[in-house]
């Protein structure tokens, strides 16, 4: 009889190793307040890993320690001021070095001076926050993400944008340059698998006029927005391939109303809202 030979046991199959899916992370400008600040939140919120770019170092600290206690996500701070070579370039290389797949460039300010009363170094310091920075940041950018294939910037302009309503005020004019650049720049880069979006919130709840002197006491309630509210907008519309995002359906219909209003009635409109907000500084 042929004595049975004891079966030997198989191993397991070995489990396959899973790789932890590639956490997202996105660099937000101006994000210790208002619209910067909401983006922040709502991302971390998310499961975002962030990348939060101000002028405050202190201020920024807290808020990033904030927000990787409250969300378990990394928060990083680089306190940087974009209104300086130095501090854009400090940015841009960061942008250079890790794969962001968004980027929000969210800093901008407000001149409480009309032109004729203003120096060409206070314009100039408008420029290279609204402007300068803006296209420098969103050049380091790119690159990187037209190589992945992946990748989105949102750009913060303004209603304000779309026509000159505020009589004196440069801010349009380079919040009318943000639009235009994010809607050329995406048009270019769309066959990458890249989205931009200007996104053009009317006035909004922040720190925005306050810092810049601006005296915002009579403007009517219903015409402001929340922070958050901005940016659920933005986000939705980014999702959806839009190219420019108005928030609140009152907004809208203004914007559509500066676009396809006569030049001369638009012009005795703007002068006399600026006198009914509490905005004319002429």
């Amino acid at each position: 009889m042929t004595t049975p030979v004891a079966a030997t046991p198989q191993a397991a199959p070995a489990a396959t190793a899973q790789k932890a899916p590639r956490r997202r992370t996105a660099l937000v400008t101006g994000a210790t307040a208002g619209i910067g600040k909401a983006f922040a939140v709502r991302l971390a919120n998310d499961g975002w890993d962030l990348v939060l770019v101000a002028r405050d170092a202190a201020r920024l600290d807290e808020f990033c320690q904030a927000l990787t206690q409250t969300y378990s996500v990394r928060a990083t701070p680089l306190s940087a001021d974009l209104s300086t070579s130095s501090g854009v370039e400090s940015v841009e290389a960061r942008l250079r070095e890790e794969a962001f797949e968004l980027l929000v460039n969210n800093a901008g300010l407000s001149l409480n001076t009309p032109f004729l009363k203003s120096s060409v170094e206070q314009e100039e310091y408008l420029l290279s926050v609204n402007v300068h920075a803006v296209m420098r940041l969103t050049h380091a950018a790119l690159p990187g993400m037209v190589t992945r294939r992946s990748g989105n910037i949102i750009n913060v302009s303004s209603v304000a944008g779309f026509a000159a309503t505020m009589p004196g005020s440069t801010y349009p004019a380079s919040k009318a340059w943000v639009i235009h650049f994010s809607e050329s720049v995406g048009l270019s880069v769309a066959r990458h698998g890249v989205k931009v979006l200007a996104l053009c919130p009317g006035f909004t709840r922040s720190e925005f006029h306050s810092r810049a002197g601006i005296d915002m006491s009579k403007t009517p309630n219903w015409l402001w927005l929340q922070a958050p509210n901005v940016v659920d907008a933005a986000l939705k519309d980014l999702g959806k391939g839009r190219s420019v995002s108005v928030p609140g359906w009152k907004y809208k219909v203004l914007v559509g109303f500066m676009r396809h209003t006569p030049t001369r009635l638009l012009r005795r409109f703007a002068r006399t809202a600026r006198v009914r907000t509490g905005r004319d500084t002429e």
